[in-house]
Formats: structure tokens, sequence, C-alpha cells
């Protein structure tokens, strides 16, 4: 008998370099590229619609940003065994999807070089005082003043995985103390570039010791919310929040009172509740904020990447290997 045709439906547009990638992987190995009916569907043109549920309906391997998917996906498949996302947060997707025997693999790990350095750029912002700078320029004034250093001073980061150990690492070079929490707290294997490992009911510990708090974690049940009013309060007065993570991991209207009240030095936020973050936002007028639009984890060759974690995890799954990073549906990531 010939081999079984694995269909693996792309829910995103992949250039042809990447397809060839995908496609080279396996000869049992059929790519459908659906990203088209999708885009026209999200518009409203339902002209392509019985070809994609067909497509779908076929389809045992899915591949794509999850903002991509198509609309009902649990209603429209049935073959589907796999589900490989361009992202590492699996926050949204549909509750059907978590909770049914559908395997899910992502992107975890690729990520921590570029996520690392926008977490370095904006300390260095705040320490440095570029906003300072920046609005002399602009005034065309002249104003010296003495920045101060990272080194010596203590970050906390929460979440230790490859995002928060990239982060750790750069840290420890500018000669920071890093302190970190972790699920197993200081049982699991020793990570040499971070000092002192709190377990999570320690969080108070951390916050009230640390000069800039990093949120580095997914976004589960567990860590929605997590940074409220009382962590806040908990923090120095003198100490900054940054958030590359998820914006739902923090209570937005908290931290916005945290910052005009000055309870907190300033924070750093590239996530946010709502994105796009709207006008009317507060947020836009602090002075003690540092913002950018939700790119920490972008960089120029990031499909190339997040490809081939695909085309790894694809070798795995026709092999029944186990995936490279896949979700684990218990801890949401």
């Amino acid at each position: 008998m010939p081999p079984e045709i694995i269909r693996v439906v792309l829910t995103s547009p992949v250039d042809e370099q990447n397809l060839q990638k995908i496609e080279a992987v396996s000869g049992r190995i059929r790519v459908d590229q659906v990203s088209s009916f999708i885009i026209a569907e999200k518009k409203g043109d339902g002209a392509g619609k019985e070809q994609l549920d067909l497509l779908l309906r076929q389809a045992e391997v899915l591949y794509g940003w999850i903002h991509h998917f198509p609309r009902n996906l649990p209603e429209r498949v049935s073959r589907l065994k796999w589900i490989q996302t361009m992202t590492a947060g699996v926050d949204q997707l549909p509750a059907e999807i978590l909770n049914s025997g559908i395997r899910i693999s992502n992107t975890s790990g690729i990520h921590g070089a570029t996520m690392g350095e926008v977490v370095l750029e904006m300390m260095l912002m705040f320490v440095k005082d570029a906003p300072a700078c920046l609005q002399m320029k602009q005034e065309k004034q002249w104003r010296r003043y003495k920045p101060r250093l990272l080194r010596g001073q203590t970050v906390g980061i929460l979440g230790l995985g490859a995002v928060g150990r990239e982060i750790a690492r750069l840290c420890k070079a500018f000669g920071m103390n890093v302190t970190g929490i972790r699920r197993s707290g200081g049982s699991g294997s020793p990570l040499p570039e971070v000092d002192r490992i709190f377990p999570p009911e320690q969080l108070p510990e951390l916050l009230a010791g640390s000069d800039f708090v990093v949120l580095a974690l997914p976004l589960t049940k567990e860590t929605r919310g997590l940074i409220g009013e009382k962590e806040l309060r908990g923090m120095k007065p003198g100490a900054y929040l940054i958030n590359v993570a998820r914006g739902a991991i923090v209570d937005e209207a908290a931290l916005i009172r945290a910052l005009e009240e000055k309870w907190i030095a300033g924070a750093g936020l590239d996530v946010f509740a709502r994105e796009p973050l709207p006008p009317e936002s507060r947020i836009y007028e602090l002075p003690n904020v540092i913002f950018s639009p939700h790119i920490s984890g972008e960089m120029p060759d990031y499909e190339a990447r997040a490809t081939e974690v695909f085309c790894e995890n694809l070798k795995r799954y026709l092999a029944g290997e186990p995936f490279v990073h896949e979700v684990d549906r218990e801890k949401e990531y």
C-alpha cells in the first residue's frame, strides 16, 4: 500500500522559500495554503467558504498565526490531530481546541534574543533617562544631569523559561543582581545566570527587593491579573515594571494609578489589556511610561525561524517522536 498522505493546511501566508522547506520534509506531505480564503471570509466574502471548509475537513495538521485561524475552527475540522502555532503563547486558542485531544506545539524558544534586547533597551532608557534627552532635543535645550547605572541593581524576573533566562543572562552581563520566580522554585535544575530563585508564593519578597520587575511568563489562569494593586504597592517607590509577556497579567487600571500616584517610578510596556491600545488610554499621556506596540518578539527572519521549528516537529510527527515545545494543557504553555 502507498504511504498515507498527510494534509498540512497553512492558515497564514508563507513565502515560497519556507513553503519549499515544509514540502521537502517528506514526500508524504501535501500542503494547502488557505490564507487567502480566510482573509476573504473575515472581510465578509464567502465565495471561497465551500473550498475552505473542504480543506479544513481534510487537514491533519494546521500551521499559522493564531489570529489567522478561521472562524469557528473547532466545528470545521474533523481529522485534525496537531496544531503548530507561529507564536509562543496559546492563550488565544479556542477553549474547545485546548480541551480537545488535538496536540498543540508552539515556537517557544525563538524569542529570547529579541525580547531580551527590548527589556534591556527599556531598562537602559530608564537609568540613562533617554526620554529627557529626546525631549531636550525637541525643545533645543541643554540640561546636564547624572545618569544612573544598571550595575549593582536588582532585577526580578517572573518566568524563567527561554525568554526569562536570556533576560537574566543579559542582566548578569551588565553586573546586575538577578533573581527570578519559577513554578518549581529552587528545586529545578540550577540556572547559573540567576542568583536566587523564588517559588511563586514568595512573590512579595521578590517584588520588595527588586529595582526592576520583568514579566516574561505566559498568560494562564494562574497568571491572569497576577500583578494588581497589592503587588504594585509592594514594589519599591523607585522601581520599574517591565512587561513583555501579556497585558492581562497586569491589572491595567491599578498600574495607571500606580504610575500617576508614584507608587512606582515607571513602567516599560510592550503589551496591553486591549490591543491596539485605544487612543483614549491614559497610558499615552504618562511621562513615566516607555511604550512599544507589541513588537518585542518580532525579528526580520521570524517566519523562517518559526518554520524551522515546524519542520523539525513535522519530522518528529512522521517518526512518532516527541515534539519540540509541545503545550502542556495543565500548565497552559
